[in-house]
């Protein structure tokens, strides 16, 4: 096929358009920064730039969508108009121009409201109860997608979990600096059992729901993607310090304390029009200290897909990456 994977600059959008250059698929990519992959065609553009998507989109079978504004604060007329104006203009283009598959990449949080999730599949998006912008534009944005499923153009949801591998600038990157910088501490006890994906299984994962999009049990529905492997908070952090050269945190802060702190922070970050990541909001003190594991069966048996990385492996390919012996 002729792919267009939006958003390819980052690590889980390199991973995919890599997966499918290696498989032998014609790649075209689209986002504001070089990709620095190599074998595609590269393009860059403004996924809310009708004109820009209309050029990307020309020619192409399949689109893989990962573009969008990930945040935890920022107001909403930003999330707005990339994540939900920019899925909007994708998939009209997408439509227009013939293709016939096209997978949105979304994520879990579209369906959490704030309390445990044990062992569930994927619930429907729920764009009022989702906590923070970043989640409810994401929602509006998969339900758009899903709406637009039909016999000649198979739409797939895919919600990736919590991805993270060597290169991961947002969840290891931040966890690693705060660790050497002597400012990472746990919230609550570190005891909430959450899921993650290693970043070549969500990728293989992707490349799989664009090749079952066509199949009934695929198309118009939404999958969420772990490796299957739940740790708590407290181990997860750990290993990731280990593997990194780094001390895991000996601080703990009270849940109640974090959200509260969490709220505050947010108020400053808007006041002074903050655009780096705080250390702390409401939704992140939620995440640490609430359990979010799924039920990976109906996944697999309908992608055809499985995990190939362990957490195990995955944590020795961190610290080889970090110059570590992995033993």
């Amino acid at each position: 096929m002729k792919v267009l994977v939006t958003g390819a600059s980052g690590m889980l959008g390199g991973a995919v358009a890599t997966a499918l250059v290696l498989r032998g698929d014609r790649v075209r990519v689209l986002q504001r920064r070089p990709s620095g992959l190599t074998g595609v065609d590269e393009q860059r553009g403004d996924i809310t730039d009708p004109a820009a998507v209309r050029a990307a989109v020309d020619g192409v079978d399949a689109v893989v969508h990962l573009a969008a504004k990930v945040s935890m604060t920022g107001a909403w007329p930003q999330f707005q108009e990339i994540n939900i104006g920019g899925t909007t203009t994708l998939l009209d283009a997408a439509r227009a121009a013939g293709v016939t598959r096209f997978v949105q990449v979304s994520s879990p949080s579209v369906a959490h409201h704030g309390t445990d999730l044990v062992g569930v599949g994927a619930d429907r998006a729920d764009p009022d109860r989702a906590r923070g912008n970043y989640a409810r534009s994401k929602a509006s944005a998969e339900l758009l997608a899903l709406a637009a499923d039909a016999t000649d153009f198979a739409v797939v949801a895919v919600r990736p979990h919590l991805v993270w591998g060597p290169g991961d600038t947002q969840l290891v990157a931040r966890i690693v600096e705060r660790a050497r910088s002597g400012r990472l501490a746990l919230v609550g006890r570190g005891t909430a059992l959450i899921d993650t994906t290693y970043v070549s299984n969500a990728a293989e994962a992707m490349v799989a729901a664009l090749d079952r999009a066509p199949d009934d049990a695929v198309h118009g529905r939404a999958f969420v993607v772990t490796n299957g492997e739940p740790r708590t908070v407290a181990e997860l952090v750990d290993r990731i310090c280990v593997a990194a050269g780094a001390t895991p945190p000996r601080l703990r802060v009270p849940v109640a304390a974090a959200k509260i702190g969490g709220a505050a922070v947010e108020r400053v970050w808007s006041a002074l029009r903050r655009t780096e990541e705080p250390p702390m909001t409401r939704f992140l003190a939620e995440q640490l200290s609430t359990a979010h594991w799924f039920d990976q069966r109906r996944t697999r048996a309908a992608l055809r897909w499985s995990p190939q990385v362990t957490l195990e492996e995955g944590f020795a390919r961190l610290a080889a990456a970090y110059g570590r012996d992995p033993r």
